[in-house]
């Protein structure tokens, strides 16, 4: 595959999550429980947020609780395909990583993916592989580049 949209499917471009950023920034970073407790705290304000639904999903991946990152990426996978739909997608195009309000749905198909290869999910870990490379062929690369860097991906 090279990359190229040979649909001729428009990309679609989220809206950004109005708040979400700044919420991040505000909240002071911590570490293990107290960064969870964080992401707990801001998704209660923007429970919509397929970006925080990941970060709470690589959160508890990170402390080895791959039962409540599936659910968490579950969640956030869910809210990105309402986030999708609503944006004008139609099952189908290019969803790039180069436009940031997209990343949350990305990073949550990732999040998805990793979980469900954890639990033995290969039919899902397969279906999400195609669903991001058909979504932008980088985005894996993209994600585990920026999620070793900067947690918030931001």
């Amino acid at each position: 595959m090279t990359g190229e949209n040979l649909l001729g499917v428009p990309p679609t471009l989220l809206n950004p999550d109005d708040g979400v950023a700044e919420a991040l920034a505000a909240e002071p970073a911590g570490d293990g429980s107290n960064s969870r407790q964080r992401l707990e705290v801001i998704i209660r304000s923007f429970p919509t947020s397929s970006l925080v639904w990941a970060l709470l999903s690589d959160e508890a991946f990170a402390a080895g609780e791959v039962i409540p990152s599936y659910a968490y990426a579950r969640v956030g996978y869910h809210r990105g395909l309402d986030a999708l739909r609503k944006g004008g997608w139609r099952g189908q195009g290019p969803v790039p990583w180069s436009h940031k309000p997209n990343r949350g749905v990305l990073r949550s198909l990732y999040a998805l993916r990793r979980a469900a290869e954890a639990i033995g999910e290969a039919d899902e870990v397969t279906r999400l592989t195609d669903f991001l490379q058909m979504s932008d062929p980088g985005a894996v690369a993209a994600i585990e580049a920026e999620t070793h860097n900067t947690p918030e991906g931001l």
